[in-house]
């Protein structure tokens, strides 16, 4: 069990470095483009000096609370955690990766507090996108959770906590694209929901 459960954390910090260098190119192409209609701080938050700062600010904070949480769980919750775990942080990172590729050259970083969109920005509504509104948001929310019960660290929980106040972004970008892509954005909002994908089951005959 201690041997699955170092190849799991290790395998788990690779592919969390790989969805994060996704991340962090998309965020380096976004900063090169014009940019369009902006809410909010947005323009004051996104920029690139504010990113590196924001950035190291966050990542020290995360590092300082990479300690334990002492909790001594019985085997059974255990081994519970090592399978449930993986199933919703490795979901979850696919669905981020998944979520920054489909954007491609839409993709930007928001804010509670601003959303700053592209000139010529354009509705992106295929891939995850055509499952939910959030996929990203989602798949965030999911890979924190398994991280918690593969980890369990501080630095995980305060992510979790991170992860489920992303409802103050997610309005704050659909006040944006609600604004500019007006009865595109209605009638895909009125099709897709927001965090939860609809089961369509199959009409029997």
């Amino acid at each position: 069990m201690p041997e699955v459960q170092r190849l799991m954390r290790l395998v788990g910090a690779v592919a969390l470095v790989a969805t994060l260098g996704s991340i962090v190119q998309g965020m380096r192409r976004g900063l090169l483009r014009p940019k369009g209609r902006t809410t909010g701080r947005a323009g004051a938050i996104l920029r690139g000096p504010v990113y590196v700062l924001g950035g190291l600010a966050y990542f020290g904070l995360c590092l300082a609370l990479w300690r334990p949480i002492r909790l001594t769980l019985p085997p059974s919750s255990r081994t519970l955690a090592l399978i449930l775990g993986p199933l919703l942080y490795f979901p979850g990172l696919a669905l981020i990766l998944w979520g920054r590729l489909t954007l491609g050259e839409m993709y930007n970083v928001s804010s509670g507090l601003g959303v700053q969109l592209y000139a010529n920005h354009r509705l992106v509504t295929t891939g995850p996108y055509a499952l939910v509104r959030h996929p990203m948001y989602l798949g965030l929310r999911l890979a924190t959770l398994g991280g918690l019960l593969i980890y369990r660290t501080w630095t995980c929980a305060f992510l979790v906590l991170n992860a489920f106040a992303l409802e103050v972004r997610a309005r704050r970008e659909e006040e944006a694209l609600a604004a500019v892509f007006g009865v595109e954005w209605a009638v895909y909002r009125r099709r897709v929901p927001a965090w939860i994908p609809r089961v369509r089951l199959p009409l029997t005959p």
